[in-house]
């Protein structure tokens, strides 16, 4: 009887969160030794980048463009601001909301920086076949996507659809069926309480 065979690929090796852990230990590697010079973390970057692109972006509009959490991106922007590459300032669509935009010092860090990252960028492709780096961009474009949806759950600066704030907060329109019983309930209730003479505040009360 044969030998059953090991599987040629490990656990570890057929697992995408791990690759994808270890590809990220990889990239970062390589925009470590590709920039240091330029003094911007990539979280950096892509902030400056993402607030480049979009003047005045709300703390929720970066949540989206960069996929950092809201609590670290807090903390970074606090930070940023604090060397002067940020500038914050209050929202003109929403006076309850801060904006940030870039300083000419986070203008000119950015534009450092910029030719470095691409060549760390360039640097990364280059490990893949030149036929498998746009197929390989556009599956992480599709994890970035769906991550961009994950995170608009978690609220956003313009109002949601009402209908779907009540229905998450358990505070939908009642059923018609349900809404007709209460109100047999209710009325017999009342009905029962005048019998006894009781007030019209205890028949509410009975019916509840």
């Amino acid at each position: 009887m044969p030998k059953a065979t090991k599987s040629s690929i490990s656990a570890l090796d057929a697992s995408p969160s791990h690759l994808l852990h270890r590809a990220l230990q990889l990239a970062l590697d390589i925009y470590a030794l590709d920039s240091q010079s330029g003094g911007l973390t990539q979280r950096q970057f892509a902030v400056l980048c993402a607030v480049a692109d979009d003047e005045g972006l709300s703390q929720t509009g970066l949540v989206r463009a960069t996929g950092i959490d809201r609590s670290t991106l807090a903390d970074m922007v606090a930070r940023m601001i604090g060397k002067g590459l940020l500038a914050r300032e209050r929202s003109i669509a929403d006076a309850r909301a801060n904006t940030v935009r870039l300083t000419e010092f986070g203008r000119a860090a950015l534009n450092a920086a910029a030719p470095r990252v691409e060549a760390a960028d360039q640097r990364l492709l280059q490990l893949l076949g030149a036929k498998k780096r746009e197929a390989f961009l556009d599956s992480l474009r599709k994890l970035a996507k769906a991550s961009e949806t994950a995170l608009g759950a978690e609220g956003d600066d313009a109002p949601g659809d009402p209908k779907t704030k009540r229905k998450a907060a358990g505070d939908g329109a009642p059923d018609k069926k349900a809404g007709k019983k209460a109100g047999k309930k209710k009325h017999k209730a009342k009905t029962k309480a005048a019998s006894r003479g009781a007030s019209a505040d205890d028949a509410e009360t009975l019916g509840a």
